[in-house]
């Protein structure tokens, strides 16, 4: 069996420092923040090159989402369709409106021009999500939201280490959300997530929003939550950063493997376009034929994964925004097509062979069907 992906893999290959770690935050009783958060956001938001970083229980929250910049019911924030539900949950739970526009097909991230046609008076955000390791296209988003005098929060939670035009994700926008779910490119042993930020003010909002509203002990300024992250996601996270370019070279080199055999076969695989740094949270290709193919490849003891199989705004949770099948092509288009293979850094060239002659046969196949 080739796994979607390999947890205790990587466990195994920093056990003792993990385990030493987990022990001393024991053994010190820092069971919430703590040292050993404080030290994480501190060596976090250096990774970003961001000047602060405020740790949370889960990546797109209260605290890294609309709330921590202060939105307001009857505002709109404008987020993008094929993605995970978080962050435009995220942007419900504060009142705001969450509003879509599609995805540019080839990248998978926010399309700027259709952002820009969907800009209204009572637009307040723009949420871009860097999607599957890629960053979307900052530059144009940023003009965009200058023009309209728009806040921007990167949603980074599959993009730890990656790049646009040699920008860390986390450090273009406002605000910026990242997640340490287990399976993310650098994960927890359980939940986790990070806020990171170049605005001072966003980050002491946050840091109150996330220990019930208070900048110190019963100075309550605002009503805030319970999101404080514990002390061992700390210790294990503080190990894990030491690792993470290393995993990321390793995914990268995966990926180029991956290409490498695919190259002039047909199968469509992802792009990382020349400005970027691609860090491959997931390897997803695209097949009108998925439902056989990873059926197939089940068979064939090869996991497989869907990154998303359902845009957004046509899911039941979404009905009350409105919007019909058909409005964003793009991303509905991608939802029935895109499936991930394993990607991993401890996936090896022999593993990820056997992987690749049965997408190729599978290629062959339905091109076979469809020139018939």
């Amino acid at each position: 069996m080739i796994p979607f992906v390999d947890l205790k893999a990587q466990y195994a290959s920093i056990k003792d420092e993990i385990d030493a770690a987990v022990l001393n935050t024991l053994a010190n009783c820092s069971f919430t923040l703590g040292p050993d958060v404080a030290a994480l956001e501190e060596s976090f938001a250096e990774y970003c090159n961001a000047p602060h970083a405020a740790a949370s229980p889960t990546g797109r929250t209260h605290c890294s989402g609309p709330a921590g910049c202060g939105r307001r019911p009857g505002r709109r924030s404008h987020h993008r369709p094929h993605t995970f539900i978080a962050s435009a949950s995220a942007i419900h739970y504060t009142g705001a409106k969450v509003v879509f526009c599609d995805i540019d097909p080839v990248s998978f991230t926010m399309d700027p021009q259709a952002l820009e046609a969907a800009i209204t008076p009572n637009t307040k955000a723009i949420v871009p999500v860097h999607l599957y390791g890629q960053m979307a296209d900052m530059d144009p988003i940023m003009a965009i939201a200058k023009k309209h005098g728009l806040i921007v929060m990167e949603d980074a939670a599959q993009s730890h280490g990656a790049e646009y035009k040699g920008r860390r994700a986390g450090s273009i926008g406002d605000i910026a959300g990242f997640s340490f779910y287990p399976g993310k490119n650098m994960g927890a042993a359980g939940e986790g997530g990070m806020t990171v930020t170049t605005n001072p003010e966003f980050d002491r909002k946050v840091r109150m929003l996330r220990d019930w509203g208070a900048e110190k002990k019963y100075h309550h300024e605002i009503i805030g939550y319970n999101m404080r992250m514990e002390g061992i996601q700390g210790a294990v996270l503080r190990v894990k950063l030491k690792y993470i370019e290393k995993w990321t070279e390793m995914r990268r080199a995966a990926a180029a493997r991956y290409a490498e055999v695919f190259a002039g076969t047909g199968v469509r695989i992802p792009v990382e376009l020349e400005d970027r740094r691609h860090v491959y949270h997931v390897y997803a290709i695209r097949t009108p034929d998925r439902e056989r193919w990873m059926k197939v490849l089940g068979e064939k003891g090869i996991a497989t994964g869907i990154h998303y199989p359902f845009p957004l705004h046509m899911l039941k949770a979404f009905d009350f925004l409105g919007y019909k099948k058909g409005q964003f092509p793009h991303a509905e288009k991608a939802a029935a097509e895109v499936m991930s293979l394993p990607m991993y850094p401890e996936l090896t060239g022999d593993m990820q062979q056997v992987v690749a002659d049965a997408v190729i046969e599978l290629q062959n196949e339905t091109a076979a069907i469809a020139a018939e």
